[in-house]
């Protein structure tokens, strides 16, 4: 018996299709997809939510000082002429971050590994490309997944059957998580 299915595609393809719909379903919460997709996607996504559960809390609060540029009341950078050039004034800032501990560093490349970047491109056409985001997935994961689901011992997606589809009547579910 197979340890995964096929999907009908050669690996590169069903790698990269796999890692889309996991990354979809982590940004939305919730896909459409197919009966055999579904379960392969669940176990790839349960895997990186039981890493985040696993590793949230490993990690320590270390204060930095930070240089951070001065800014008025406009929100600009203010500049002071030292030998005859315009240079940017910085003060020095107190910053606390978290620090990952070696075992949530590796968790997180590893959920990298599998994740692709996502950008948040605002719905209203005005600075729609200014205005787009970066989205930190590892981050949602740790910060709102993971906390959702530290009291649970796995099963953290259901797959819910929607009925055929209608051009090659293959069966459809709704796969989202708990």
């Amino acid at each position: 018996m197979a340890k995964y299915r096929k999907l009908g595609r050669t690996s590169s393809q069903r790698k990269a299709l796999l890692r889309n719909q996991v990354t979809a379903l982590i940004n939305n919460g919730r896909i459409v997809t197919t009966e055999a997709k579904a379960k392969e996607i669940r176990k790839i996504a349960e895997g990186l939510i039981a890493m985040a559960v696993k590793e949230k809390d490993n990690f320590e609060e270390v204060t930095v000082k930070a240089k951070v540029a001065r800014k008025d009341k406009d929100g600009k950078r203010v500049k002071e002429v030292v030998d005859g050039k315009k240079v940017t004034v910085y003060d020095e800032v107190d910053k606390k971050i978290k620090k990952d501990m070696p075992s949530r560093l590796h968790a997180r490349r590893q959920m990298l590994k599998v994740l692709y970047p996502v950008k948040e491109v605002p719905t209203t056409p005005a600075g729609r490309k200014k205005n787009t985001k970066q989205v930190d997935l590892v981050a949602k994961l740790f910060d709102e997944i993971a906390p959702k689901y530290e009291n649970r011992k796995g099963g953290y997606t259901r797959i819910v059957k929607i009925g055929q589809r209608k051009g090659d009547a293959a069966m459809e579910v709704l796969i989202e998580l708990v």
